[in-house]
Parts: C-alpha cells; sequence; structure tokens
C-alpha cells in the first residue's frame, strides 16, 4: 500500500452511503460532515452524535514490566492507575517537547492499551519500540486490531444502556470495562473530547458496522445523528480541550501548555524528560510562559491558527485554533498570550485578522460546561 493512499476505516462504505463530506486526515479517509458542521455540533450539545474515531492509534503494552516501562517512557504516573481506570497523560522528548497527549487504559495488571493521536501514532509507538529496551515488555502496534466507534451526548447513556449488558452507572468518567454491544465484545470507555457525557467503543473492525447499525436504530428515536469531524473540532474548542499541533507541539513542554500537572516528578525512578522538564517548571515558576486563554470575538470574523494576538500595537500571543462557536453564537479562539493579558476581562486585545484588529474579549477556559 503506497503511503499517499489514504487509509479507510472499517466503514468506510457507510460513510459513503450516508453522504458524508470526506477529507483526509493523518493519512486516513474521515468523514468531515454528513450535512449541515451546525446541526451536528448542536446534536451533541442536545441530544446525541455518533463518531467514527477509528482513525486514533492503539498501542498494547504488556508484561510483567509494562508499568515500568510507562512509567519510564510517559511523564504520568501510570502505576497507581487501577485496572479499569484511564489517565491522561503525555510522551515527550529528552528536551522536554510534547510529543503527544495520550489516553492510557489499564485493562489488566500487567495489560495498558495506549491510545495516541492519529496524527502521531507511529511516532508514538517508535519512542514506546525504543523506550521498551531493557524491560520485560511488549510494545504492539494494535492499530488494525481495533475499530473506534463513539457516541457522545446527554442522551448516549440511555441509548448504549439498551444495547450492552454493562453496568454504565458504575463507570465513571475516565474509566473502561469489557462488555457486550449489541452482542459483540467491546471495551467500553467513557473519556469523550466533545465536552458531553459519552462513551467510545473498542471493537473489532469486522464488528464495527454491526454496532454503528444498532447505535443508529437505538438512537435516532431521541435525534442521534452520525458526526464527522469538522463539529468534533468546534465542540472540543468550546470544552477547551487541547489539539495536538495547535495547542501542543514539540516546541512547547507540558508547563508552557499550563498542563504541567500531568507532569509527576514524585514518582520513582528516572523518566524520560525529567531532568528538562524540572527545569521547564522552575522557569515556569520565576518567569510565567505564555497563558492559554479564550477569546470571544465581538465582530463576525474568525481567527484561524497563527494568527497574532495583539494589544495597544503589540504583539501579545498567537491564536492556536478558532472557529465560530455554534453554541455561544459568535466565533472563539484559543491563544496563547503574555502572562499580562491573560486574566479573564483584559481590555483591549484584539487578533489581527489580514491587517485589521478586530476586538476580543479574554475569558477563561473552557467556553462551554456541561451542567452535571
Amino acid at each position: 500500500m503506497s503511503s499517499t493512499t489514504p487509509r479507510l476505516t472499517a466503514l468506510d462504505a457507510l460513510h459513503r452511503s450516508l453522504g458524508a463530506t470526506m477529507t483526509d486526515f493523518a493519512g486516513w479517509d474521515m468523514p468531515l460532515r454528513y450535512g449541515s458542521e451546525r446541526d451536528e455540533h448542536l446534536a451533541v450539545r442536545t441530544k446525541a452524535g455518533l463518531f467514527d474515531l477509528s482513525h486514533m492509534g492503539e498501542i498494547t503494552v504488556t508484561g510483567p514490566q509494562a508499568a515500568d516501562l510507562l512509567a519510564f517512557a510517559l511523564v504520568g504516573n501510570i502505576a497507581t492507575v487501577g485496572v479499569g481506570r484511564a489517565r491522561y497523560t503525555m510522551i515527550c522528548q529528552e528536551d522536554g517537547g510534547i510529543l503527544d497527549d495520550l489516553i492510557v487504559y489499564r485493562l489488566a495488571e500487567h495489560e495498558f492499551m495506549v491510545v495516541a493521536n492519529a496524527s502521531n501514532a507511529q511516532v508514538v509507538l517508535d519512542a514506546l519500540t525504543a523506550r521498551a529496551a531493557g524491560f520485560d515488555a511488549v510494545v504492539r502496534d494494535d492499530r488494525d486490531a481495533y475499530a473506534l466507534i463513539a457516541v457522545q451526548g446527554p442522551e448516549s447513556p440511555g441509548i448504549l444502556a439498551s444495547l450492552t449488558d454493562a453496568d454504565l452507572d458504575g463507570l465513571k468518567y475516565y474509566a473502561g470495562l469489557p462488555g457486550t454491544v449489541a452482542g459483540v465484545p467491546a471495551l467500553i470507555a467513557r473519556t469523550g473530547y466533545t465536552g458531553e457525557d459519552g462513551f467510545e467503543l473498542f471493537v473489532a473492525p469486522a464488528d464495527a458496522e454491526k454496532v454503528w447499525q444498532a447505535l443508529t436504530d437505538a438512537g435516532t428515536p431521541v435525534g442521534l445523528i452520525p458526526c464527522g469531524l469538522s463539529c468534533r473540532d468546534t465542540l472540543r474548542l468550546e470544552a477547551g480541550m487541547p489539539l495536538y499541533g495547535h495547542e501542543l507541539t514539540t516546541s512547547l513542554t507540558p508547563f508552557d501548555a499550563g498542563l504541567g500537572r500531568v507532569v509527576k516528578f514524585e514518582k520513582e525512578g528516572d523518566f524520560v524528560g525529567r531532568a528538562a522538564l524540572q527545569d521547564a517548571a522552575e522557569r515556569a515558576e520565576q518567569n510565567p510562559p505564555r497563558v492559554l486563554v479564550g477569546l470571544v470575538a465581538e465582530g463576525r470574523r474568525v481567527p484561524r491558527a497563527g494568527y497574532p494576538v495583539v494589544s495597544g500595537g503589540q504583539v501579545v500571543g498567537e491564536i492556536t485554533s478558532g472557529a465560530p462557536s455554534p453554541t455561544l453564537g459568535k466565533p472563539i479562539a484559543m491563544a496563547y498570550v503574555d502572562a499580562a493579558h491573560a486574566a479573564p476581562g483584559t481590555t483591549g486585545v484584539g487578533v489581527d485578522i489580514r491587517g485589521t484588529h478586530e476586538p476580543y474579549e479574554v475569558v477563561a477556559l473552557p467556553f462551554y460546561k456541561r451542567r452535571k
């Protein structure tokens, strides 16, 4: 298979039958939208949306020293993750730069599943494989072993409950448990990237269509619709969730990104990037780095990644993500800005949109928080 041929998910034919607009995303042919991006976004906020996320990269780590390997390879304290629970963490370079942000599920005492972003899956796989030297642990590329379907939104617990024997009420946020969905085996996780309650279902590719169809049949009466990557981006932006390549890059450490809390210096032993990250933590205390903030437009023009944030004729930051917000009804953005301009309510801040300084309000993230 040539590197220019996009990879297809197990649901590819189904997406096309639904009239999806397809796009290349990290080497995969993925549904961008099925109809109106705004309708898809609002369905997730008010009812439910169904996503194909099979482009994400699953990497299984097993063996007596699997936990030790992950403690060394990642910045988090993976040893303290209980079986059936998940943790948000990062993998960094020796210099502290972020290679990717990850979710790690502990499936058994000596078995973990690391879920990487599609664009970084090979990089993460290569890094974990290299870092496994000397550990009694095996790193396995499981990208072809899973299809990943997500159902997100306030109606999602009821929809999924009608199709599974699993104890969804007992399944906490950032946890995962094995069960069956529509009669097929699945790892059922409650993580999500939309700001809403919801579930991710890791199933065998051969079972993906059956599960998708069962969710569609169960969810359609309560307003579930299929959703593409475009609304996934506006949903995560409203929820203030970082996206690799935008808010997170190899040129930033977790401390630069305001996510220093994921780095666990108190864990035993060395880990990749420890020394550089300790320096970054000290620098951040003495000289605060730029802060990730929310910006809400006063006008209608939409800021895009890379646009300068300005104040008093000076550049004070840079947009990392921007889009119209269907929930707020106006353009929003995330940006790294100088600490002096980061306080919510800071006045006189604008975005340079093709030479015009458009006024923006600085707000705390997230833009949107669901009612519990």
